[in-house]
C-alpha cells in the first residue's frame, strides 16, 4: 500500500512556488532558479498588463507584467508577492479593473492592458 501511495502521491507544490518576488521602494524583481532574473524600476514603468496563456495547470498561466524602457518583469499569479504588487499597481490612476476581470475569465493566449503612462514610453 505504501508503494501505491508514493507512486500516485500528488505534489503539493505549484509551479508558481519557484518564483521569488522582491519589492523595494525603487524596484521590483522576480527570480526563478531556471530563468534569468527580471527587474524594473517603479518610476520607469510605463505599461502594466495581465498576460494569459493556455499553459496551465503545469505552468503558470496568468502573469502580471510590468514594462519599462529597459525590459519587463513578469510575476505569475499565485507566486508569493503577486498580490502585494497587484495591490500597489491597482491604486494607479486610470487602472483598468474591467480588463483585470476579463483576464480572470479568459483561458486563451491574450493580453489585457491594465495601465499605461504614455509619458514614460520611448
Amino acid at each position: 500500500m505504501n508503494l501505491f501511495k508514493r507512486l500516485f502521491k500528488q505534489s503539493s507544490s505549484q509551479p508558481e512556488d519557484q518564483y521569488i518576488v522582491t519589492v523595494t521602494e525603487e524596484t521590483i524583481s522576480v527570480y526563478h532558479p531556471k530563468w534569468s532574473n527580471e527587474s524594473v524600476n517603479w518610476k520607469e514603468v510605463h505599461t502594466i498588463l495581465l498576460v494569459n496563456t493556455n499553459e496551465g495547470p503545469w505552468l503558470p498561466d496568468v502573469w502580471l507584467t510590468l514594462i519599462d524602457n529597459n525590459g519587463k518583469c513578469m510575476i505569475p499569479q499565485g507566486a508569493k508577492g503577486f498580490q502585494q504588487v497587484y495591490d500597489i499597481v491597482s491604486k494607479y490612476d486610470g487602472f483598468n479593473f474591467e480588463n483585470a476581470i476579463k483576464s480572470m475569465s479568459c483561458t486563451d493566449n491574450s493580453q489585457f492592458l491594465l495601465w499605461t503612462n504614455k509619458e514614460q514610453l520611448k
